[in-house]
């Protein structure tokens, strides 16, 4: 009996939020807008140049940010990872607790819990650097297969292709999903993801029912100069796509409909998680039957509210920003 509409599969981190200038961030010598894998010496280092400034902290992950929205929004969500036994895992577990999300994450005795330091400088772009930390140690036997055969949906992030051990376990993940008839989606996570792992997420893709990417990541991955040509390329190759253009709205197919989805005009003050929201909006709208372009909107809006806050979760009540968008809805998508 399948009583969870959709599992994430993907690191547990700790994010830990700071505003910074430009000029700090070159400092640091990292890649603006990127993901920058650093050891734990390192990401301490750069958080005692950052001073006492104050600091917002949060439980994430990118595929755990789109669960916590899945079931923010009203859905049932499960969540797949692996956390140390320390107050950062104690912290992450008890709010998954507070969210009623099924959190399948075993503690490691001695073990650190994973971390991401996002650095948002004023035009609001985020630059993150992180510390897997026990989130390499998850492997296949952190694969629950009575999780995925009780899903409807699993939703894997593509970051959890940066080691051998999160590889080999997201292909059992996705046998097991065959297995049980449970549908796949997958996100490409970050541009380096496709060019340093990219045979590894294509072998992924392989297997996917939807594919979720930017506008960056879709035309690296499709090989395309454009948008437009991506997302023909993307469509071709995959039964399902979402592909997001920021403040140029998005294109969704799915199930054989093509919807373009408008952004909405906000002032931006930190990106993190922005895409994160998209794909946890959009899960919710479509696996509930809502049709595509409702969905696609409900995603929209709710990620342009993100962007125009500070964290990656919606501040606002989700059921409200729910209930007022998808209101337009006249039927129930097959």
């Amino acid at each position: 009996m399948k009583n969870i509409l959709l599992t994430g599969v993907g690191n547990a981190l700790v994010d830990l939020e700071y505003r910074v200038t430009e000029a700090e961030l070159e400092e640091f010598g990292v890649t603006k807008g990127a993901m920058t894998l650093t050891d734990t010496s390192r990401q301490h280092e750069m958080i005692s140049a950052l001073g006492d400034r104050e600091a917002h902290h949060c439980s994430g992950g990118s595929a755990a940010n789109t669960i916590i929205a899945f079931a923010q929004f009203g859905g049932s969500g499960a969540y797949s990872s692996l956390l140390g036994a320390d107050r950062f895992g104690d912290f992450y577990a008890s709010e998954f607790k507070d969210l009623g999300i099924v959190l399948a994450a075993e503690q490691v005795k001695g073990a650190s819990t994973g971390s991401c330091l996002v650095l948002i400088t004023p035009d609001s772009e985020r630059t993150m650097n992180t510390t897997l930390a026990i989130n390499t140690e998850f492997s296949r036997d952190n694969i629950s297969e009575e999780l995925i055969k009780a899903s409807e949906w699993i939703y894997v992030e593509g970051y959890k292709l940066t080691d051998d051990n999160g590889a080999e376990a997201v292909d059992l993940a996705l046998f097991y999903a065959r297995k049980h008839g449970t549908n796949v989606a997958v996100s490409c996570s970050d541009g380096f993801i496709i060019d340093v792992f990219g045979d590894r997420l294509r072998h992924v893709l392989k297997g996917a029912d939807l594919v979720f990417c930017n506008e960056h990541e879709g035309t690296s991955l499709a090989g395309a100069e454009t948008m437009d040509d991506a997302y023909k390329q993307l469509v071709d190759r995959y039964p399902n796509v979402v592909l997001t253009a920021g403040p140029h709205g998005s294109r969704v197919r799915w199930n054989g409909l093509d919807v373009e989805i408008p952004a909405y005009k906000v002032t931006p003050v930190d990106t993190t998680g922005a895409g994160d929201m998209y794909a946890g909006a959009f899960l919710y709208g479509v696996l509930h039957r809502h049709h595509p372009e409702h969905a696609g909107r409900l995603a929209s809006y709710a990620s342009a509210q993100v962007v125009a806050q500070f964290g990656a979760r919606l501040k606002a009540d989700h059921i409200e920003v729910r209930d007022i968008v998808l209101s337009s809805a006249d039927t129930i998508y097959p």
